[in-house]
């Protein structure tokens, strides 16, 4: 029991080979002791756990060894290594900054700088959590850290680079420490679970991997938490209950909720996990890893992004084959945005259930949308073309009790209905409204907008039997009050104007509007206009319609000013001096 040490101490790296996760670092260090290009100053700087403190400690030892390797290591045989081995090396001096961070603290660090080492070339002082330094000991340590005597190295560590001022910073060499990679990891609690005769699942380690958020140490102290917990015996299922993670086996279940539609099931299995006591928010944030995590195994290229075990990636596989690159971009947007609003939601649950029965019905709304876009806008022309074609069909082919609108839904099987004329009506596809207003998010609407309309030639001699059918007011204004919402997010102002004027049919193919000022009226013309009459003919089927603007004559009341000159010449009407005023001073409308 007295002799215990955690295995964040008793495996922790004194040679750089022995280091994980950082071989760009540890193979610079070790060419500058091989060349003997040693700096003064060097600043370590990286998230907790990865070795910091560590690579400080096996370089300070490197230097002094009396007689270090080929390879720049450390003998281990020599009176220094042997000393520092044994935590009495008076070479090296470690300073915790977080509670030595006064003016007075740094004195004595430069006082004692001064002190040439007995024994070893150099006197390495390694100052941990530097940041925590008050601006006073900064600037009393600038000088000395600049230009220390010979014997002197300064090897500084820190979590947040960002405060330390740029005065520092400029006299380290500064070396970034990444997050060690979750395969590394696994790698090294392997070995150790080999050498403590610990059993340990290839599942297990990985959840402790993915625990640990790249830090070693965290890793080797949940390590050791779990040793005490299972007996020498890790198995997944200890792994998530001692260290409350939800299975990731709820995650693949859920997902084939979703891919079979089966709402009961998704919801059933969300109540299970409640009942285990996790957090609806913790769920939805896994869930959307999840995806995430399919998404990337959809693809070799993105593969090497899945931070998982090789067993359990393979089942990620076998799942990614399954879920379409569409479904898991609209399931990330739904998972989002319930995250986003899940702590302003009042009935959390509910709001969690609601996203699920989306992400259920994902496949259920990708297969209805044809259907809808070809019911959703029906000129009168064609509900009457399509009722004839109906009732023809039922009375030759189908019985009594059919209903008008359920035949075969290939028009190209149903018999027409020819015109007066003897020809047959021109079969005119139409876009559905509330389609394409979802597409409000699209940054270039107007090109979307375009695809979904179906061209009109307007010298075909099929269109005239479409030009001379009178526009319905009624319909006319269904597209109207559509465009004007289309344009509501990018245009406003005339989303709003639009709405508010009634256009008045002349000659069958003209709509003419009014606005209140002159304005108004040019800036219809330069960015509406064109786009208001596309959509309007290729919605009413007119290809020849145009749209005519002007200006409403006065009624008497009070004008509405919105240009500079309209302004300037009602001031002037109250008051001749202004023009005087504005001559004077030589100024100018904007």
């Amino acid at each position: 029991m007295d002799n215990y040490l955690v295995s964040a101490r008793k495996y922790r790296p004194d040679t750089f080979d022995t280091v994980v996760g950082q071989p760009v670092i540890t193979s610079t260090l070790k060419r500058a002791i091989l060349s003997g290009h040693l700096a003064h100053a060097y600043l370590f700087c990286g998230p907790r756990g990865i070795g910091k403190t560590t690579c400080a400690r096996i370089f300070a030892k490197t230097i002094n060894c009396i007689n270090p390797g080929p390879d720049a290591e450390p003998c281990n045989r020599c009176d220094s290594c042997k000393s520092f081995n044994e935590s009495r090396s008076f070479n090296i001096h470690e300073l915790d900054a977080a509670s030595n961070n006064s003016v007075d603290d740094i004195r004595n660090l430069i006082e004692s700088i001064r002190i040439i080492p007995q024994s070893g070339k150099y006197s390495v002082y390694i100052i941990d959590e530097v940041h925590m330094l008050s601006q006073q000991a900064f600037n009393a340590f600038l000088k000395t850290l600049e230009e220390p005597p010979s014997h002197a190295v300064f090897i500084l560590a820190t979590t947040e680079k960002h405060k330390i001022i740029p005065t520092i910073l400029s006299r380290c060499q500064i070396y970034d420490f990444n997050r060690i990679k979750v395969d590394d990891i696994i790698g090294y609690l392997k070995k150790i679970a080999a050498k403590e005769g610990v059993d340990a699942e290839e599942e297990a380690l990985s959840v402790i991997a993915l625990k640990a958020d790249g830090a070693m140490r965290d890793a080797l102290t949940i390590f050791d938490q779990l040793v005490s917990f299972s007996q020498h015996a890790i198995t997944y299922k200890a792994v998530i209950e001692n260290l409350n993670v939800i299975d990731y086996e709820y995650y693949f279940g859920m997902t084939e909720c979703f891919i079979r539609q089966d709402i009961a099931k998704a919801l059933l299995l969300f109540n299970e996990i409640l009942l285990k006591g996790f957090d609806g928010l913790n769920f939805i944030s896994g869930l959307a890893g999840h995806m995430r995590d399919i998404l990337v195994s959809r693809d070799a290229v993105t593969l090497p992004l899945l931070e998982t075990g090789e067993s359990i990636r393979e089942k990620y596989r076998e799942q990614a084959l399954k879920c379409e690159t569409e479904f898991i971009y609209k399931a990330l947007d739904i998972l989002n945005q319930c995250e986003i609003n899940y702590k302003a939601s009042r009935n959390q649950r509910l709001h969690v259930e609601i996203a699920l029965i989306r992400l259920s019905n994902i496949k259920a709304e990708k297969k209805t949308l044809p259907d809808r876009k070809s019911k959703e806008l029906k000129t009168p022309e064609k509900e009457k073309r399509a009722d004839t074609k109906d009732n023809t069909q039922t009375s030759k082919d189908q019985p009594d009790t059919a209903e008008p609108g359920y035949g075969k839904s290939n028009e190209e099987e149903r018999p027409e209905v020819k015109e007066e004329n003897g020809s047959y009506p021109k079969k005119v596809q139409t876009i559905s409204i509330k389609n394409a207003l979802q597409n409000l998010g699209n940054e270039n609407r107007a090109n979307s907008i375009e695809s979904e309309f179906i061209e009109v030639n307007e010298d075909s001699s099929e269109c005239e039997s479409v030009i001379d059918t009178p526009i319905v007011p009624e319909f006319m204004m269904k597209c109207w009050e559509a465009f004007a919402e289309l344009i509501r997010s990018e245009k406003p102002r005339f989303s709003s104007a639009l709405k508010n004027v009634t256009p008045v049919i002349r000659e069958n193919r003209i709509l003419e509007i009014s606005f209140s000022n002159q304005a108004q009226l040019d800036a219809f013309h330069k960015s509406v206009k064109a786009d208001l009459e596309r959509f309007l003919r290729r919605e009413l089927q007119k290809p020849g319609i145009c749209v005519e603007a002007n200006i409403l004559p006065p009624d008497g009341q009070h004008k509405k000013l919105y240009t500079a000159e309209e302004k300037l010449t009602y001031l002037n009407e109250k008051n001749p001096l202004v023009t005087k005023f504005v001559q004077d001073l030589g100024l100018e409308l904007e």
